[in-house]
């Protein structure tokens, strides 16, 4: 390959790596989500996975997905509140170590039970750690790499998330197969405690000032309806949480896929390690080709496009019994879920 198309498809079509060139905060940040995200996708599988063992009942399987959503959306809400008040490296501190917490339950549990009720309530504390995480990061970034950064970085962040998104139900269904649950939720453990390693070596994170003589921000409610305000009277913010909402709640069959594995295309913990692997595939390969992303201007109609063809090979997956087409479809998916991530996140 010539060297100016090399030098080309770096510019405009692969990732761009600016970011962690510039800011030595933001390559620990990365790391740690690098390492947590892979410990989070095992989990992922092995709490569905060992639900549908148990109870035999995609039912049950939904209802773990279910019980986690509330908390999710309330973690989110609050986290949004604690940014604009406390040291966001010392938030991640406490949610990390939290999280390895929730984690060793389900480990424990796998070690002494199993029971099932451990695996609605440690998932759902999961759920609502992440929503605080995920706000903390989202609101270091733009101090860490500057504004017009931001798309890189969140391409980025995407791209480590679908990493482990692959990687990690593909070695979790090896690891159902061979050392069982218990193995998988140490391992999570181990993962968050990295984490936790990575978040200590980044600088103190201080919320932005306010201008001179504004009250300080106190977390709690008030803040939180405050910011629901906003989001009422930013129909941009409002329109990219919709469309992404409705797209999770009605489009995703991930409570589906154990009952799949062993009813339609008659496999086992394998299988249902592929089946939750293949969608971060296709995220990750548009992650990886993401660096487009930052000249589009018309970002609404990029994300309504995008979820359009989630929705077509949602869609296609469900009619489908032939296991490489699923994957692929699943694939399909993903990938366009990445570019409307990337696109809302900047909106946002």
């Amino acid at each position: 390959m010539s060297r100016p198309r090399s030098r080309w498809l770096t510019r405009h079509v692969l990732l761009d790596l600016t970011p962690l060139r510039h800011s030595a905060d933001f390559r620990a940040l990365i790391a740690g989500l690098g390492v947590s995200s892979f410990g989070t996708q095992l989990t992922a599988v092995a709490v569905p996975y060992q639900v549908y063992e148990l109870t035999r009942s995609s039912l049950f399987v939904g209802l773990v997905s279910l019980a986690q959503l509330f908390p999710l959306i309330l973690g989110s809400l609050f986290g949004g509140s604690l940014v604009d008040a406390v040291d966001r490296r010392r938030m991640l501190l406490v949610v990390e170590a939290l999280g390895a917490l929730s984690s060793a339950g389900l480990a424990l549990n796998a070690d002494f039970g199993p029971a099932l009720w451990p695996l609605f309530l440690f998932p759902a504390v999961t759920a609502a750690l992440s929503g605080m995480d995920s706000s903390a990061r989202g609101a270091m970034v733009p101090g860490m790499v500057g504004l017009a950064a931001v798309p890189a970085a969140n391409a980025m962040f995407q791209a480590l998330f679908q990493t482990g998104g692959i990687v990690g139900p593909a070695l979790a269904g090896l690891l159902l197969a061979g050392a069982g649950v218990r193995a998988v939720y140490w391992i999570d453990v181990i993962s968050y405690l990295v984490a936790l390693a990575s978040v200590l070596a980044i600088s103190p994170q201080p919320p932005a000032r306010g201008a001179a003589g504004a009250a300080p921000v106190r977390p709690g409610w008030r803040s939180t309806m405050e910011g629901l305000r906003f989001v009422r009277r930013s129909q941009p913010v409002q329109g990219a949480y919709l469309i992404d909402l409705n797209a999770m709640v009605f489009g995703m069959p991930r409570a589906l896929f154990p009952a799949l594995a062993a009813n339609v295309f008659g496999g086992g913990a394998t299988t249902v390690g592929l089946l939750y692997a293949a969608p971060g595939a296709g995220a990750l390969l548009g992650a990886l080709t993401s660096g487009w992303v930052g000249r589009v201007r018309r970002q609404g109609l990029a994300v309504i496009c995008a979820v359009i063809v989630w929705g077509l090979a949602i869609a296609g997956f469900g009619v489908v019994r032939f296991l490489p087409l699923a994957l692929l479809l699943l694939a399909v998916a993903g990938l366009a879920d990445v570019v409307s991530a990337v696109f809302r996140n900047t909106i946002i």
